[in-house]
């Protein structure tokens, strides 16, 4: 190790010399947050006397982009051999340094990890860390360094966070934010000139590596409510909201082929006497008409639910004969009420029907498995290219329960709704 001349920035340094076990980096571009990880992927590597070490990037293409060359620069006095093929290097003691896209988290299991880094974490997948590499940490009670530039307020917010908090559970966690301008060997007249042609949020986003969403905010994170099943309301009417996915050649349901281009979200809500909403739970999945059905039935049962509302269009034209058939058969009655929306925006009706009951803390979710999702869907809402089925499913609610009507345009009856069209 002594031929090693490891040189780092004063905030490489900090993070470095840190003892927590979970190291959460988010920084803007060109910080040195990916040299900073060469090092430590070598160093841990040399002093590794078993498990294995990893980078990981979203894509094995993009973990050879960024760190194949930076590690054989760096590592270059203790590399023993190299093998590009498949991307690992070999060091004079033994030990590999392995380069893994988490687009195939199928290569990544069971393993011991020593030491693992996750690069661009906004743009893993949550479940390859949760799954598959905490578990390889766990034999040897190995290390990970989480780094990246934010994408709104997701999974590695919610991880930042958690190196925030301070709380005793999560004691191995720590997390710190640095800006482009942390980087002392980076020009502030290039990062100036990169302010004046960005978009604002781009920039707050790329090179000050803000976790702000897009679009001013329209949902705060303090406006949003989670308590635990105990604390649901004693009285109340539950409802149950349905937006469904566009659905491709739904006449040939019969075939069971699973062809949508969107995600079917199914909204449970208790809508209390004071009009406070109790959101029980948001089921959101890729299915065909025949689950849809089976799901919507599961949680009829479960919640008795009286009323189920369904966006009026050629979807639900689709889906009621597949529906009413199974209410038949298992002797569920629930009843069925048409929503129609008209020709209001998305952004308006969502905004209309949630941003007051949030701001207000008239909305209350219950904690569960679905929540981040929804969270990261609310927070983010509207961006281009994210999800907001569940938000969606859950603002239909407004127009079946026992609330107050946002909308009461003349309404055509040849209204498609946009998910046949674009699956959002």
């Amino acid at each position: 190790m002594s031929d090693l001349k490891i040189s780092l920035l004063p905030w490489q340094q900090e993070v470095w010399t840190d003892p927590a076990r979970f190291k959460v980096i988010a920084a803007g571009r060109r910080t040195g947050k990916s040299r900073m990880a060469a090092w430590r992927l070598i160093v841990s590597a040399l002093e590794a006397d078993k498990g294995h070490v990893w980078y990981v990037a979203p894509t094995q293409q993009q973990a050879r982009d960024i760190m194949w060359q930076q590690l054989l620069e760096l590592g270059n006095p203790v590399i023993a051999n190299s093998h590009v093929n498949n991307m690992q290097l070999t060091l004079i003691n033994g030990s590999m340094i392995s380069l893994k896209g988490a687009d195939r988290p199928e290569t990544m299991r069971g393993v011991a990890l020593k030491f693992v880094v996750l690069d661009e974490y906004a743009d893993i997948k949550p479940t390859v860390f949760e799954q598959i590499l905490r578990p390889a940490l766990a034999d040897l009670k190995g290390h990970c360094i989480f780094i990246g530039t934010p994408k709104g307020r997701n999974h590695f917010y919610d991880i930042y966070k958690m190196g925030q908090s301070g709380k005793p559970e999560t004691k191995d966690w720590k997390s710190w934010h640095f800006t482009s301008f942390d980087n002392p060997l980076l020009e502030k007249e290039e990062i100036e000139v990169a302010k004046n042609t960005m978009s604002t949020f781009a920039f707050r986003q790329e090179f000050m590596a803000s976790f702000e969403a897009p679009q001013s905010e329209i949902f705060k994170e303090d406006w949003v409510i989670v308590k635990d099943k105990d604390d649901e309301p004693e009285y109340g009417t539950y409802y149950m909201a349905v937006d469904l996915a566009g659905f491709e050649n739904v006449s040939k349901q019969a075939s069971n082929k699973k062809k949508y281009l969107d995600q079917t979200s199914i909204a449970i809500v208790k809508v209390g006497d004071d009009n406070k909403w109790w959101v029980d739970k948001v089921d959101a999945g890729r299915w065909d008409i025949k689950e849809v059905c089976e799901r919507i039935l599961k949680h009829v049962r479960l919640y008795d639910i009286q009323v189920i509302g369904i966006e009026k269009g050629s979807l639900m034209r689709a889906l009621l004969p597949y529906l009413t058939e199974m209410m038949l058969k298992q002797g569920v009655y629930p009843r069925i009420e048409e929503i129609a929306l008209g020709n209001k925006s998305k952004i308006d009706r969502v905004v209309g029907a949630l941003q007051g009951r949030f701001e207000h803390k008239q909305v209350e979710l219950c904690d569960g498995d679905w929540v981040r999702e929804f969270k990261d869907e609310l927070l983010n809402f509207p961006t281009t290219g994210v999800h907001d089925d569940m938000v969606d499913s859950v603002s239909l609610i407004a127009h079946i329960a026992n609330a107050t009507v946002y909308f009461e345009d003349d309404y055509d009856d040849d209204y498609e709704p946009l998910d046949i069209i674009s699956g959002y």
